[in-house]
Order: structure tokens, then C-alpha cells, then sequence
């Protein structure tokens, strides 16, 4: 061992350390790791930031920021009201919602789609009597497999095509993982519904009840042409139950019913009062074919403006400047605000702040007349829409408290269509090799913000930072392992102590060994620190280095022991009840399997 290979594996076990211990965040520790290699002159200090322009990066960068502008439109909610099933037991509805998730993972960031499908599998949980872990489980785990499907799914599948690009052998193409990943996921899938419902133990959820809110009343006009036009109300009442929401009045004309005959037949223009999850919202409007009712200045808004109403210049231009750069927030209004018994009408939101009351939430508020004259109480929850500066402006002076902001999308259909048209050319461009993948999904992205799919405000913050200055960092300290020799000293080991020269048991090897990092350390920072390792093993054995890449690929996608080894395991420790040791009782018996599976896959794929 010569001096630099023991400077390099004693930097990269105290990388695993820290890791492991988890005192410091993990870019913190993969900064520190290259600039100890920096310092040591392991890595030139010109070159020690190339990291952040490495294609895998990139890429990383610009799928995070098309889910989110996926969420965003509406589209997942779109195809959620499509996929998933009506009156099914809840067998199958858990298996049609980890089925959903595990494509959806496939083509967007799978902690993405774990947020969007969460409050679903909750609802369904609680529809059918289940715990919310008997849903949440099985959803997280099959997002996890789903994204080591496709190159974009899952960020160690970007890190093993570009060690593979790095090592002269061109990168891998976008369904390259398909062969072994898709047999691998429908497997692991099918097995945690089965499973779940034996393997997965019932806890009571923690830290929601808290945050529950309760129900929102807010007011949607029928859209012309759309599923709710025509109908009566009554066949309106299954799509309604399925979301958990309700008809509590009807305005047509201005005139308002409180009790709607079930079988009064709907209207363009008619305004619905519905009671329903904030969660829902966005599925029913999507599903049934309704809009929100935006709150519209009213000709008592005109007459009362008494000079504190911007001109009509100035409005538009506010408008503006302002249309493209909305967000719904969550206000609550205090005991001492100046809303408490002032209604949207005698405030004029619209004129006077550029803002819209989107819906209301009270405790035992089941009847209003209109929304927009309804007087707030103290404790009432206001969804408004408006700019930030409209939304942090008003709730200062009115004394409201904003919640934490959750992912309450209004869908916007146009948009949608565009934001799946982009995201499918983006991935048929790097599908068919026209261009490099990084550079494909960067014009997506270029789309996105010209046609304002995603703001130019949130373009940045839809970004997870942290995994990006994780894996620019890591690597050149993974390159500094192969510059080094430290990669072949490590394959040699291993092959001498337990491969012993068979190929076939250095793949298991290479393969579980991932996993158990992956359990305990980020799955990206995992793939590499092994691909160095895999690659130098097969050039030992004189083997394909593509089934040993690829070993480290499932190995760092599988990481089902612990609830820190994947972001999707920690979303569901609290909503599910979960415990630390909770977890292996289904995740152990699924990475057996996915060995089991996986392995025979890769050798047939892959063939050494």
C-alpha cells in the first residue's frame, strides 16, 4: 500500500463514519472529504469543483426541477384520478397506488412522487380502517424500486453512467436499466402489497393530528364541456365520495340553494360549495372537470374604494408582474386580527391586494352563503393565492399566522399538457441518443421557465441542493480512489477474501455490500464509493464491467432496512408511527429477494 492509497482509504472511512453517524449533514461531510483530498494533494485544487459541471450532476438538477413543475400543473393529479381504481378492496388499491408510485418513480424524482401519493395512501388507509403504515410502507418501498428502472429514475443511476463514461465505455442509454430494474421492481412490488399486510406492524400515526385542519368550504364553478356538465348531482356523488368530499350548497344565478336536489342538473357557470380535504382539491378539480371560484371585485368593492384603490394602470401592472409568480399559502386568522368579523367583499382582496380567497376552513362550518361575504372568525384557516409580497404583506397586517406550506396545487390543464409534452421529449431525446441526457433535460427545463411552468422564483428552490453539492463533491474523492490505486487494492481484497476469482460471487458481493451502505448512508454517495470498487474489480477478473455497474445500481437503490437509508423511508416514519426497527421486518425479506432476483437478471443481461 503505498502512501496516497492509505491517505485516500482513511479519508473515505472517515467519510462512512460521519456518514453513519449523521452529526453533520451529508454535503457538510462530502465537502469536507474533498477538500481533505484537496489539502492531501490527492485532487488538484483546479480541478476540485469540475464536479459540479459532471453530467450526472446536472441532470440530477434539471429532473428536480421538471417533477416539481409536474406537481405544480396538476399533471401527476391528472393521471392519479386515471390510474388509480374506484371501489376496490384495499388490497388492490394499495397495489394500484404502489404500482402508480413505482412508474411515476421511473420518469421523476421518486421523493417527488412519494410527496404527491403520501396523502393518498393516508386517505386510503383511512377509508378502508387500515393503519396508515399497512399503505405508507409498501407506497415508499415501490417508489424506491421504481426509480432503478430508467437512467433519470434514481440519482445512483446517473452516477453509474457517468463512472461508466469515465471509464471509455460511452454511457448508459435512458432504458438501459429496464431489463434488470423492471423485473426487479414488479417483483419487490408484489411482494410488499402481499407482505405489507403481515410483515408491516401497526403503529398509530404521530406528529399529524396536530397539523390536521379539518375540511375546507370552498366555491367551483362548473366548466363548460367537462365531466360535471350535464350531469345531476347525483352522478357527481361517486367521484365525490372517492375523494371524501361533499356538496354542501349550489348558486346559480346569484341564487343560493343550501340543500341542491340530487337530481338538479348541472350547468356551465354553476357555482358548487364543497366541503373537502385540501389535499383533494386538486384530484376533484381534475377529475370531475370544475375550477376554482376566484374571488371577483364586486360593485361594492368599486363604490367603496374611498382613494385606497390603485388606478387601472397601476392594477394591470401589478398583475402583470405578479400572474406568472403566484403560490397558494395557508393563513390562519388570530384572535386579535383585523379580519376577525370583516368579510373578502367589505375587504376588497382582489382590488385593494391583488389577492384571491380561494377557500375557508372552520371548525363546524358546514353552510356559508357566498365566500366571498362570509365574516371570518378567529381560527379560521384562508386559503389565499397571490404573489409572495401580496401574501407576506397582508397576513402582517392583518395579524394572520401562515402554516407550513404544503403541496396544495390547483391544476391548470393547458399547462399540464405542456409540462407532459416537454417531459416526453426531454426523455425521448435522450432515449433515442439525438443528445446527451444532461443536455436534454436542460432545454425541458428552458421550456419549463419561458412558458412560466415553473416560476423563476421557485426554479431554484425546487432544487435539493444538498444531493447536488453531495454528489459534485464525491466525485473527484471517487476519482481520486482510482488515480490512486485505492480502488484496486480494495477489488483485490475483496476477490481474495471472498470472491476467491469467481465472478459470479464477487457480483453478490459487490451487490450486497452496496446495499448495506446504501441502508445506513446516502444512496448516491454509496454508488460512488463503489463504482471505483466495481470497475476494478472486473478488470482484475477480466470480466463485462457492465454487470458489476450495474450490481452497484440495484445495491444502491435498495435501501429498505432503516427509515435514514432513503428520504422516502424518513417521509413516512411520522405519518406511519414507525420506529427505527420497524422497518427490517419487511425490508430485510425484500432485499433477499431483490438478490435472489437480481442477480440471475444480471448475468443474463449482462453477460460476463
Amino acid at each position: 500500500m503505498t502512501q496516497d492509497q492509505g491517505i485516500i482509504l482513511a479519508i473515505l472511512a472517515g467519510t462512512v463514519v460521519m456518514f453513519l453517524w449523521g452529526r453533520w449533514r451529508h454535503d457538510m461531510v462530502a465537502l469536507g472529504a474533498l477538500l481533505a483530498c484537496v489539502f492531501a494533494g490527492l485532487v488538484p485544487s483546479a480541478s476540485a469543483f469540475e464536479g459540479f459541471g459532471h453530467p450526472a450532476v446536472i441532470t440530477v438538477a434539471c429532473v428536480l426541477v421538471l417533477s416539481h413543475g409536474l406537481q405544480r400543473t396538476g399533471a401527476v393529479d391528472v393521471l392519479m384520478q386515471r390510474a388509480l381504481p374506484g371501489n376496490l378492496g384495499p388490497m388492490l388499491t394499495i397495489a394500484s397506488l404502489c404500482g402508480l408510485g413505482a412508474v411515476l418513480s421511473a420518469f421523476m424524482n421518486n421523493v417527488g412522487a412519494m410527496a404527491l401519493l403520501m396523502p393518498v395512501a393516508v386517505q386510503v388507509a383511512r377509508k378502508h380502517d387500515i393503519a396508515p403504515g399497512k399503505a405508507l410502507m409498501p407506497l415508499a418501498f415501490a417508489t424506491i424500486l421504481g426509480g432503478m428502472t430508467t437512467l433519470i429514475g434514481t440519482p445512483p443511476n446517473l452516477i453509474v453512467s457517468g463512472f461508466r463514461a469515465e471509464a471509455g465505455l460511452g454511457s448508459f442509454g435512458m432504458f438501459d436499466f429496464a431489463p434488470v430494474g423492471v423485473a426487479v421492481a414488479l417483483t419487490g412490488v408484489l411482494f410488499v402489497v402481499i407482505a405489507g399486510r403481515f410483515l408491516v406492524p401497526v403503529r398509530e400515526e404521530t406528529g399529524v393530528g396536530s397539523f390536521d385542519i379539518g375540511t375546507y368550504l370552498t366555491e367551483v364553478t362548473v366548466v363548460e364541456g367537462g365531466k360535471a356538465d350535464g350531469k345531476s348531482l347525483r352522478e357527481l356523488e361517486p367521484d365525490l365520495e372517492e375523494a371524501d368530499a361533499q356538496i354542501v350548497g349550489m348558486v346559480r344565478n346569484e341564487f343560493r340553494v343550501s340543500a341542491p336536489n340530487t337530481q338538479r342538473i348541472l350547468r356551465p357557470g354553476d357555482i358548487l360549495v364543497l366541503e373537502a380535504d385540501p389535499e383533494a382539491l386538486a384530484g376533484i378539480l381534475s377529475g370531475i372537470g370544475l375550477r376554482m371560484e376566484a374571488e371577483e371585485e364586486s360593485e361594492e368593492e368599486a363604490s367603496d374604494s374611498d382613494g385606497d384603490q390603485p388606478d387601472a394602470k397601476e392594477n394591470e401592472d401589478h398583475d402583470k408582474d405578479t400572474s406568472d409568480d403566484t403560490e397558494l399559502q395557508e393563513l390562519v386568522a388570530m384572535p386579535n386580527s383585523a379580519l376577525v368579523g370583516r368579510s373578502a367583499d367589505q375587504l376588497s382582496l382582489r382590488a385593494r391586494y391583488n389577492l384571491n380567497l380561494l377557500a375557508i376552513s372552520r371548525d363546524g362550518m358546514r353552510s356559508i352563503r357566498r365566500l366571498r361575504s362570509t365574516s371570518i372568525q378567529a381560527g379560521d384557516v384562508l386559503l389565499m393565492q397571490g404573489s409572495p409580497e401580496a401574501l407576506s404583506g397582508f397576513s402582517s397586517e392583518f395579524g394572520c399566522a401562515p402554516l407550513a406550506k404544503r403541496s396544495i396545487n390547483i391544476p391548470d390543464k393547458q399547462q399540464a399538457i405542456v409540462a407532459a409534452l416537454v417531459m416526453l421529449g426531454a426523455i425521448g431525446g435522450a432515449a433515442l441518443g439525438l443528445v446527451p441526457a444532461a443536455i436534454s433535460f436542460a432545454a425541458g427545463v428552458l421550456v419549463f421557465m419561458a412558458m412560466s411552468i415553473v416560476p423563476l422564483r421557485q426554479v431554484y428552490s425546487s432544487i435539493d441542493w444538498p444531493v447536488i453539492v453531495l454528489l459534485a463533491a464525491l466525485i473527484p474523492v471517487a476519482g481520486a480512489m482510482a488515480t490512486t490505486g485505492a480502488a484496486d487494492l480494495v477489488a483485490g481484497v475483496l476477490l481474495d477474501t471472498l470472491a476467491q476469482g469467481n465472478a459470479v460471487i464477487a457480483i453478490v458481493a459487490i451487490l450486497v455490500v452496496t446495499m448495506v451502505l446504501s441502508d445506513f448512508m446516502n444512496n448516491a454517495a454509496t454508488a460512488a464509493v463503489m463504482c471505483p470498487i466495481a470497475i476494478s474489480t472486473a478488470s482484475q477478473l477480466d470480466v463485462n464491467p457492465d454487470s458489476f455497474l450495474m450490481s452497484v445500481a440495484i445495491g444502491a437503490s435498495c435501501a429498505f432496512l432503516t427509515p435514514i437509508g432513503h428520504q422516502n423511508n424518513t417521509l413516512i416514519l411520522g405519518p406511519g408511527g414507525f420506529r427505527f426497527g420497524d422497518y427490517w421486518r419487511l425490508g430485510l425479506p425484500l432485499e433477499v429477494l431483490v438478490v435472489a432476483v437480481s442477480v440471475p437478471m444480471l448475468l443474463w443481461v449482462w453477460p460476463l
